[in-house]
């Protein structure tokens, strides 16, 4: 690079593995750090073109094993050759998720930072006996974690991360540094006059539910599906919108069992117009986690008014404060007794303003000044 500007490389996820909170922080940084970097920088993003191999593999039954690996073939292989290419062309580079911090090892680490967005990647190494996994998967979590290590800050998320992040002692404290998501501007309160999207007509008549996200085991759609089910039985006509991933076999299932497949909306993967909308006019935001990095649905949906009901985890309720409602995880009765009052609008519960005035905390200038801040600092 010839600029007198500080040149950053972002390296993002690979848009085809499908993980939008990872794709936003990467956008959102090449969006924001050349506006509030708080000094001139010049941002690119990099990152190599998705290698099909053995997804093209002509057999269904393969496809997903082909596609698994495929991710193996570019995330450990193809993307630390692309990088090594690049140590010499950026003053400072940032991975955008520390499931990809493998990368590091093939940059100069002391001008390496990564985003650390939870502790899934790590949980077989951190508790085996919850995610047991066979030693080659493990031997490349450790590579990862080896990674993350070697870099010379670590941004993450929340609180709770952090305080995972000590208890396992997986990181130095020296080199961490709170960076929260912010929520974007055109997230904010509906206008009176504003139509109705034509995906969410069918739902206009009724109250309605929704979830944001996708359908992996930690997501809990199973609780969400049930306590659906049980609400349906105090307000026949409650419906239920889904957001994002399609169900898994076990989830269809479920639906199937219960004779839901008639009140349920599935949207798949929307515009940002289309999910602001289904925000502003959902009678309750539904977040069944066991477990967060930082719930960007929640506060997403707070700053467009929607009342939230999200699982009573550390995390959530760090990021949805007091302006939240909270169920324990596995616990049906306390889940559906707060759909109820949120369907019946219960005065007693947190109001609209005080959703709006909690989420307007969460900045994306904010998150940027923060990391340009650590990288201005780094010797």
């Amino acid at each position: 690079m010839t600029s007198n500007k500080k040149s950053l490389a972002i390296l993002p996820d690979f848009r085809e593995e499908g993980w939008p909170s990872m794709d936003l922080v990467a956008d959102k940084l090449l969006e924001c750090l050349p506006l509030h970097g708080e000094g001139d920088w010049q941002v690119e993003m990099r990152c190599p073109d998705f290698v099909r191999r053995f997804s093209r593999i002509p057999f269904q039954r393969f496809k997903h094993h082909g596609f698994n690996g495929d991710r193996i073939l570019n995330r450990y292989l193809l993307y630390p050759r692309f990088v090594a290419r690049l140590k010499k062309d950026f003053d400072f580079y940032y991975v955008a998720d520390h499931s990809y911090a493998h990368l590091v090892h093939s940059l100069p680490a002391k001008k390496t930072g990564v985003y650390c967005h939870d502790l899934d990647a790590f949980r077989c190494l951190t508790r085996p006996e919850v995610e047991p996994r066979p030693w080659w998967f493990k031997k490349m979590s450790r590579r990862i974690l080896a990674g993350l290590q070697s870099a010379a800050v670590v941004f993450y998320s929340t609180k709770a991360v952090h305080a995972d992040m000590l208890r396992f002692r997986l990181l130095d404290p020296a080199k961490l540094i709170h960076a929260p998501y912010g929520v974007d501007e055109a997230f904010s309160v509906a206008r009176s006059d504003a139509d109705t999207a034509t995906e969410l007509r069918r739902l206009s008549n009724a109250p309605w539910l929704l979830h944001v996200g996708a359908t992996i085991p930690r997501k809990r759609i199973d609780i969400l599906l049930k306590v659906f089910a049980v609400a349906r039985v105090r307000f026949p006509n409650l419906q239920l919108c889904k957001i994002g991933s399609a169900w898994t076999a076990d989830q269809a299932l479920q639906i199937m069992r219960d004779d839901l497949e008639r009140s349920i909306v599935h949207l798949g993967k929307v515009s940002q117009t289309l999910l602001i909308d289904a925000y502003r006019r959902t009678s309750a935001v539904m977040v069944t986690s066991d477990a967060e990095g930082f719930g960007l649905p929640l506060i997403e949906a707070m700053a467009c008014g929607a009342p939230v009901i999200a699982s009573d985890l550390d995390v959530l309720r760090e990021i949805g404060g007091s302006s939240a409602n909270y169920a324990p995880v596995g616990d049906i009765d306390a889940w559906v007794d707060l759909v109820s009052r949120v369907v019946s609008s219960d005065p007693t519960l947190p109001t609209r303003e005080g959703r709006l005035a909690w989420s307007s905390k969460f900045s994306w200038t904010e998150h940027t000044r923060i990391i340009a801040y650590a990288y201005k600092n780094l010797r």
